[in-house]
């Protein structure tokens, strides 16, 4: 493994506030490069405030951080090459978008956007006519954001990738409509939202109940609800502490998979209404603005989402504490440990008696520890002939959730592949349920496809 050498700090203040950083002689670990959290925190979000307005100022940045790279001290270079990286990623997706707004492609007509009218821009960008990489770069850092409102929308990652490429197509389609009444962010929501309605009349998706396979015991609960659509998401992409450190939890309990499953039984538009209020924090006149409504249709809307909403919900969880993350991840560590010896006794003691298992958009499902068990007990017995191989896992986050990615080497071959993403929700010292996702998405978690045999 290469290393670096510890060139020591000569006069080292915090780049937040210019005091002298405190002394590291005789102590252990990185540098500091600020002087306390507060002042990480403050530079953090004044970099992720004031991005550069064109395609052009973030290329001049770009330049900047890397003529600053110091491959010295660590924690420095560390820092340097992150922020370079994020630089560039977003360079990247700037011109992607940029390319995509270029391209005529297809002739389809595209519905004119309510709202386009009372468009606004910020900073220095304010001529009517952007060229498409301004235009992209402008667009460009409510992507984050805008994916995750149109997951919890349409509770699917690949789709929320698509409606949130065809948000920024609208957007340029209508962008001669820049006016100055309102904000980019608030404009861009409006086509968002607006975007996934369209998607969900064409659609028409609606939530089944899982019904019996011949010959397979599911346990004797009543079948839960079945989303086919229902996919995961990467916690990376979820807002951080640094970004909103005071929205944590409602982030967390507003992405998991039981809450998005849960709003998928709301018709299209009350499921807007309460993602833009409830979620978003949007006021009623604000919501009605984007939604092209009455605020009396807002609120009345909204009276009826709230207890649909509550109906499809388990009880809520308020533990959102460091305890419990550690007793989780302990949890998480013991079920892959578990899967990889093939030990089908310690697997059931980590699950709760009540544990539903489903695997959108598969139509198995299974209720109650003991049938869960027997499933398993199939896959994971090597005398069996529906043996299906040895395991390894890699630990993941979907959804504000612990998550397992699953590898299997099959009898014979030497190489482990992509089975299943599983995300599990822990109570207590339980597993309460497991919902098992196929393994397409494993790049968007940042997790391989294949594993060596000698990991």
């Amino acid at each position: 493994m290469l290393g670096f050498l510890e060139v020591p700090v000569v006069d080292a203040v915090c780049p937040g506030c210019g005091k002298p950083l405190a002394g590291r002689s005789g102590r252990k670990g990185r540098t500091s490069v600020y002087c306390s959290a507060a002042c990480r925190q403050r530079a953090y979000r004044e970099r992720r405030a004031a991005p550069p307005d064109t395609a052009q100022g973030l290329i001049e940045e770009v330049g900047r951080q890397v003529r600053e790279l110091v491959p010295a001290p660590p924690a420095v270079f560390y820092s340097g090459v992150s922020e370079l990286a994020t630089s560039v990623g977003r360079l990247r997706r700037i011109a992607r978008t940029a390319r995509d707004s270029a391209d005529p492609g297809t002739e389809e007509p595209v519905m004119d956007e309510p709202g386009a009218a009372d468009f606004v821009t910020t900073g220095p960008v304010t001529e009517v006519a952007l060229a498409e990489s301004d235009f992209a770069a402008l667009v460009e850092s409510y992507r984050r954001e805008l994916r995750v409102h149109c997951y919890r929308m349409s509770g699917s990652y690949d789709d929320a990738e698509d409606l949130v490429q065809e948000t920024f197509l609208r957007a340029w389609r209508a962008r001669d409509g820049f006016a100055g009444r309102a904000s980019v962010r608030t404009w861009l929501y409006r086509i968002a939202t607006n975007a996934c309605l369209d998607f969900q009349r064409r659609t028409a998706r609606r939530p089944q109940r899982y019904e019996p396979l011949p010959g397979m015991n599911h346990g004797g609960a009543e079948p839960p609800a079945r989303v086919t659509w229902l996919q995961p998401y990467p916690d990376d992409d979820l807002p951080s502490t640094e970004e909103q450190p005071d929205a944590l939890a409602v982030s967390r309990e507003t992405t998991e998979l039981v809450f998005l499953a849960a709003i998928q039984h709301l018709p299209p538009r009350q499921r807007a209404v309460l993602v833009l209020r409830d979620v978003l924090g949007l006021a009623a006149a604000e919501t009605a603005a984007v939604l092209d409504m009455t605020v009396a249709s807002v609120n009345s809307a909204l009276q009826r989402a709230r207890p649909t909403l509550r109906d499809h919900l388990p009880r809520r969880r308020a533990d959102w504490t460091a305890e419990a993350d550690v007793r989780e991840r302990e949890i998480l560590a013991r079920y892959m440990a578990a899967a990889e010896r093939l030990d089908l006794t310690e697997v059931a003691t980590l699950l709760s008696e009540d544990i539903t298992l489903t695997m959108p958009p598969n139509p198995f499902w299974f209720v109650g520890r003991e049938a869960l068990v027997e499933f398993l007990s199939v896959s994971l017995d090597p005398a069996s002939p529906m043996f299906l191989g040895h395991w390894r896992h890699l630990p993941a986050r979907a959804n504000g959730q612990l998550a397992a990615g699953g590898y299997v080497r099959r009898p014979g071959t030497t190489v482990y592949r992509a089975q299943v993403l599983d995300v599990l929700r822990i109570e207590g010292d339980r597993i309460v349920e497991i919902t098992s996702f196929e393994p397409h998405l494993f790049p968007a978690f940042g997790l391989p496809l294949r594993l060596p045999a000698d990991r």
